[in-house]
């Protein structure tokens, strides 16, 4: 008998989940014009992607988790991004002072919630959000953003690799095509992150907004 791919997974030993930590943080990624506008060459139709992310921002900020954004910022040029912005010359569009690399209607970061600009796929790689997240105690990073199959899934295995749990939301994430979409929610559900829905992590933040603090003991 011929196992389906879950059973193959499974009886691999991928798939186990890891769960929330003690402290989440919540990062939208890349959720900038370049995907959203049809005049752009990286357009993706992701309108409903960013809608979940936008309840889900809500929801966060209710539960006073904090909220993390990321960019994708080139000097004029590109020089600044390397071997990558060499392998997707459209990767141009998004220099400095550019409309595309705007945040699309709808999603405006307030002042105190942190905003990095990055070059590269990984929202880890060199910029200060590892040391951001430990600072702040921090052990789980709730992910929403574009792509799934690029800089989520980059973000997702550097999160593993630097030992925080990474939560991907797959309502909340989406790419140019459902294929690459569906076949990476699937690899990083099995080996590095729990892909889950915006339900069961509403669910999640509704239950850190309705336990209230623990008052300490009396002496």
């Amino acid at each position: 008998m011929t196992k389906t791919l879950d059973q193959d997974y499974d009886g691999a030993g991928y798939g186990k989940r890891l769960g929330f930590g003690r402290k989440a943080a919540l990062i939208l990624i890349d959720f900038v014009e370049a995907y959203f506008d049809k005049s752009s060459p990286l357009y993706a139709d992701v309108d409903d992607n960013l809608a979940s992310a936008l309840r889900i921002r809500e929801s966060a900020r209710a539960a006073n988790l904090p909220v993390i954004y990321t960019n994708v910022v080139y000097t004029k040029g590109g020089v600044n991004g390397g071997m990558f912005i060499t392998k997707v010359p459209t990767l141009h569009i998004m220099e400095a002072g550019g409309p595309m690399g705007a945040w699309p209607k709808g999603l405006v970061p307030s002042e105190d919630e942190l905003v990095i600009s990055k070059q590269y796929p990984s929202a880890f790689f060199g910029t200060s959000l590892s040391s951001t997240l430990t600072a702040e105690g921090i052990d789980t990073l709730i992910m929403t953003g574009l792509t799934t199959s690029g800089c989520i899934r980059a973000t997702c295995i550097d999160a593993v690799s630097y030992g925080f749990r990474p939560i991907v939301i797959a309502d909340a994430c989406g790419d140019r095509d459902d294929r690459p979409h569906e076949a990476n929610l699937f690899d990083m559900n099995a080996k590095y992150a729990d892909v889950i829905s915006e339900a069961e992590v509403m669910d999640y933040f509704n239950r850190l907004d309705n336990n209230p603090p623990v008052a300490a003991a009396s002496d």
